[in-house]
């Protein structure tokens, strides 16, 4: 495995163990369905919660989160689609991100609650 998948793996492992902590029940780790892909989905009260995590070494070409661009926002909410249509679940959606910088035997963590919202506007759906 490259060394940045297994830096994302890690990074994984480490926002599922935060979570739980936080009081999160994880449903799915690496969730797939065909093109789609979910790192972490969770519950939290009423809320299933989409986690998008980011790991980077260090953050100097940015924070991990700023690599979360447009497209991966709307990759991320056809996947939420795709997963709430497989499972029909009665929960109220919400988007985070855990952004991790791993140092040599340390980490820093963020966790960025409703990181953003779907649009409103969709050219998948013709509206």
């Amino acid at each position: 495995m490259a060394k940045h998948n297994i830096l994302g793996k890690n990074g994984e492992k480490i926002a599922a163990e935060y979570l739980v902590k936080q009081g999160y029940d994880i449903r799915d780790i690496n969730w797939r369905n065909g093109r789609y892909e979910i790192d972490i989905v969770a519950t939290q009260g009423k809320y299933l919660v989409i986690v998008e995590v980011k790991t980077r070494q260090s953050d100097i070409f940015g924070l991990p989160e700023d690599a979360i661009n447009d497209k991966k926002i709307r990759h991320l909410i056809d996947a939420a689609d795709s997963y709430i249509k497989q499972t029909d679940l009665p929960f109220d959606i919400r988007f985070d991100i855990v952004s991790i910088i791993c140092k040599e035997n340390s980490y820093e963590i963020e966790h960025i609650q409703d990181a953003f919202y779907p649009p409103i506007q969709s050219k998948k759906y013709g509206y």
